[in-house]
């Protein structure tokens, strides 16, 4: 028997109109797939109607995979692709495998042989960082910082220094709710020549996408609280 394939499908950032951001092509590949492992699936349900409303979701089979997960159920979530069936992972928002527990399954495909398609949708870290104007040759996504202020700042310096020292974009993002807090701690502890984008709601009517110095910054904050963002450092 041959193996399934398992594809990496991307979703929405946002209540952002479908149609502008999954290609056709994705939406009709997500219709065809019965067995999804899914981050919540709750919010699943909900975005595979938004991709096609006459989608019979009681004739779809969910894994459900996030933080409270027995990493020893994991193995038994491939077993439809193993069958043949073709399978599909779905993040939270964006593209899944990154800053999200599904990289666990495609390391285990891998391991299998089952083959691992990636299609193509809207990726905060990249549309942040190709238009933020900082050097999209050498770049690295450090994921969320510590919650812990001491940790905290200690990382900013690190990641500060790390990008003068090699012309490195420094990409990293913040719960929602923190977001004020971490540009508080940006705005302190970076030097003022530093440059930081900010880049929140990508995709949405209420996009912001803005690069300035820390001192430029410090004069006019933006009010980001409770909105997906991603920070950049250069």
């Amino acid at each position: 028997m041959t193996n399934g394939k398992i594809y990496l499908i991307p979703t929405t950032l946002g209540e952002s109109e479908i149609n502008s951001v999954i290609p056709e092509n994705v939406k009709q590949k997500i219709i065809q797939i019965k067995y999804f492992i899914v981050e919540n699936i709750r919010t699943s349900r909900r975005y595979l109607k938004l991709v096609d409303k006459t989608i019979n979701i009681d004739e779809i089979t969910f894994f459900e995979l996030n933080k409270h997960t027995d990493l020893k159920e994991i193995s038994t979530f491939i077993q439809p692709a193993i069958e043949g069936n073709e399978m599909g992972i779905i993040s939270e928002a964006g593209n899944p495998g990154i800053a999200d527990p599904g990289s666990e399954i495609v390391k285990l495909a891998h391991q299998k042989n089952i083959d691992i398609v990636p299609l193509v949708g809207p990726s905060s870290i990249l549309l942040a960082l190709i238009s933020s104007g900082m050097n999209g040759q050498n770049f690295a996504f450090n994921g969320y910082l510590p919650v812990d202020k001491t940790d905290r700042i200690r990382k900013l310096q690190f990641l500060e220094n790390r990008a003068k020292a090699e012309n490195q974009s420094q990409i990293f993002m913040e719960t929602p709710f923190r977001n004020m807090k971490m540009i508080e701690d940006i705005l302190s502890i970076c030097r003022n020549e530093t440059l930081l984008c900010i880049a929140a709601d990508i995709t949405l009517t209420s996009e912001f996408i803005k690069t300035k110095t820390i001192s430029e910054w410090k004069k006019n904050i933006p009010e980001i609280n409770k909105r997906p963002t991603i920070f950049i450092i250069k």
